[in-house]
């Protein structure tokens, strides 16, 4: 069983940057593939990053969606049992609830086991 929380999210103006957290609870976080991602009012939730686990404390081979790619980074440390998601060069259509993902670095939904609750990223223009 893994629990996720999700923090970081905000207002920023564009051009602007985040870093969202997520910190996981359950012994075999280290062992997970983590994934990220967004979901606009009235859109489907869309697939933004993932990360497997390779076995280091970070090290682990990365995914991104082709419309955030230059623009997002993810990340980990199992040793604090989280992943992060940096963000930079916002845009207004970047505004979304960020949620993080345990179980997968598929880019459906359905394919994750874990989700957090989510937090609101809001980009003025």
């Amino acid at each position: 069983q893994v629990q996720l929380v999700e923090s970081g999210g905000g207002l920023v103006q564009a051009g602007g940057s985040l870093r969202l957290s997520c910190a996981a609870s359950g012994r075999t976080f280290s062992t997970y593939a983590m994934g990220w991602f967004r979901q606009a009012p009235g859109k489907e939730r869309e697939f933004v990053a993932a990360i497997r686990w390779s076995g280091g404390r970070t090290f682990g081979t990365t995914y991104y969606a082709g419309s955030m790619k230059g623009r997002v980074s993810i990340s980990r440390d199992n040793a604090k049992n989280t992943v992060y998601l940096q963000l930079n060069s916002l845009k207004p259509e970047d505004t979304a609830v960020y949620y993080c993902a345990a179980g997968s670095t598929g880019r459906s939904p359905q394919e994750y086991d874990y989700w957090g609750q989510g937090t609101q990223v809001t980009v003025s223009s």
